[in-house]
């Protein structure tokens, strides 16, 4: 499965302490690397031949070429 170069997201935090971890690629899918974010810290990522997925953890806005997603809200 090739990757594109192009696939920017943009995670935005709503809250102090949100985490955005990074998974590998490949027949184990591992954590690779991890940023935590503080409330309106934005960060801009994409995927590469490495990343094949991201998981975020506290509330946050996650935009996409296929939407805005929002984490839900306790």
């Amino acid at each position: 499965m090739a990757t594109s170069e192009n696939e920017f997201f943009v995670i935005k935090a709503k809250e102090n302490g949100v985490n955005v971890i990074g998974l590998t690629r490949g027949s184990d899918t591992r954590f690779h690397h991890s940023e935590k974010l503080d409330k309106n810290e934005v960060m801009i990522a994409q995927f590469t031949e490495h990343t094949s997925a991201v998981k975020v953890r506290g509330k946050a806005v996650i935009q996409t070429r296929h939407g805005e997603m929002h984490t839900d809200q306790d």
